[in-house]
């Protein structure tokens, strides 16, 4: 039997064929997320039409799930640390499925919302979940491509899933979006239960009953040698949980990491949630409006796999720092654009492009700034919190229009979410994980 850490087993073994899987596997979960969270934005317009609701009362229903979602990501994220990613997952799959299905059966706007915040619920736990796994099961040299791509599944389930749901909303009404979102998610069960076993890194940390047996048959099953024994656990690293978090060594990157998220997630949800309403009030069919936010998407796609690619040679808060910048600059555009799907649907993929790349490379900064024993929870309190600006965006956007104010100056102040989130990752700096334990905390 082998002597080694398990964890430096992983980190510096070739990926196996189960790791290639379980990152595959966050990466179609966090797609999921994506059309679960937009499913509501393909519906709008229906919804709209149907109960006759105004613009502020739409930019409420608009932000319920991402309420859910904060939550979601604050008190999930932390339970994934305490009790496992896996059935954090698990667990979340369920009150997601269940949701949509819900929502697809709502009878009024109070109804739906509440269901919709439940659904975040469920979405929020799983982002903080699954980026702590998809770090957990590359090895260190794979590991800020494997948290980008996990990140870029986002934009992809909402190009594949708002195609179907353009296609639905051509022949069905809006409650047949739902329906699919609760059939694919609920087909996620068997899929995570099969192939996606436990993180060997909260296995080490937490020491659940058969701990070893645990680790283990996962390193049997990636075609690693048995360890003998775990290595020791000091009671820091044994006790974790949002205390830490706000520590000395990890207050600095939790409020500004926060600070970030927050701002540039007002802007990145305007554009994801008004995008169907404003091509609609222009005078396009509902379906068309469908059609421009995928393009906002297959930007928000190709932006986050172009980022992910260079931070295997670049430093990744510069990457970011760069996208927030054109984020700004071309979500303003977007607002100045006239009344033609061809130049809305290209403004859209630009600002999708910078908009998610930033969303991408902030996950990669997450992964690496808190070590693996509050990695989840450490995700979960800056999304958590973070999310209030994606449940603000709409609403604040929401307002503005209500208020009577142009889409120009609205795009322009919704736009400057970007240029504060920028300013934030200046006064970063390196993690604090790297700079105090560049491979125990960050690598491990």
């Amino acid at each position: 039997m082998n002597t080694a850490d398990p964890r430096e087993l992983i980190a510096e073994s070739p990926m196996s064929r189960l790791q290639i899987v379980a990152v595959t596997l966050c990466v179609l979960l966090t797609a999921l997320d994506g059309f679960d969270v937009l499913a509501i934005s393909f519906a709008a317009p229906g919804i709209a039409g149907d109960w006759g609701i105004d613009r502020a009362a739409l930019g409420v229903v608009l932000s319920m799930e991402l309420i859910g979602m904060a939550l979601g990501s604050l008190l999930l994220g932390n339970l994934a640390d305490r009790m496992g990613r896996r059935r954090a997952i698990i667990g979340c799959l369920v009150l997601m499925s269940g949701g949509m299905y819900l929502a697809a059966i709502a009878g009024d706007v109070v109804t739906l919302s509440a269901i919709r915040m439940l659904t975040g619920i469920g979405i929020g736990g799983m982002l903080a979940a699954t980026n702590a796994m998809a770090a957990e099961f590359s090895n260190r040299r794979r590991r800020h491509l494997a948290v980008t791509l996990m990140a870029s599944g986002y934009p992809l389930g909402a190009i594949a899933g708002g195609t179907i749901a353009s296609m639905l909303l051509a022949h069905f009404d809006w409650r047949s979006v739902f329906l699919f979102g609760a059939l694919a998610t609920a087909l996620f069960l068997p899929l995570v239960w099969l192939w996606l076993p436990e993180s060997v890194d909260y296995l080490v940390q937490k020491r659940p009953a058969r701990a070893l047996e645990k680790v283990n048959a996962v390193l049997v099953r990636m075609g690693r040698d048995r360890v003998a024994a775990l290595p020791a656990v000091s009671k820091l690293q044994a006790g974790s949980g949002f205390r830490e978090l706000l520590s000395p060594a990890l207050m600095r990157s939790t409020l500004l990491l926060t600070l970030a998220y927050f701002a540039h997630i007002m802007t990145f949800y305007f554009m994801l949630k008004w995008i169907p309403k404003i091509v609609v009030d222009m005078g396009f069919a509902a379906s068309a409006a469908g059609g421009v936010l995928v393009w906002a998407n297959v930007g928000g796609a190709a932006g986050a796999l172009a980022l992910s690619l260079l931070t295997q040679r670049f430093d990744v808060r510069a990457l970011v720092i760069g996208a927030l910048l054109l984020a700004f600059a071309t979500v303003t555009l977007f607002g100045f654009s006239p009344a033609d799907l061809q130049q809305l649907s290209l403004l859209a993929a630009l600002a999708g492009f910078f908009t998610n790349s930033a969303i991408v490379g902030l996950y990669a900064i997450l992964a690496q700034s808190f070590p693996a024993r509050v990695r989840a929870g450490g995700t979960g309190l800056v999304i958590g919190i973070g999310r209030g600006g994606a449940a603000l965006g709409p609403i604040v956007a929401g307002l503005l229009f209500a208020g009577g104010q142009s889409l120009p100056l609205v795009a322009l102040v919704m736009a400057s979410g970007a240029l504060l989130a920028a300013a934030a990752l200046l006064l970063l700096g390196a993690p604090a994980a790297d700079k105090s334990q560049l491979k125990t905390c960050a690598e491990a």
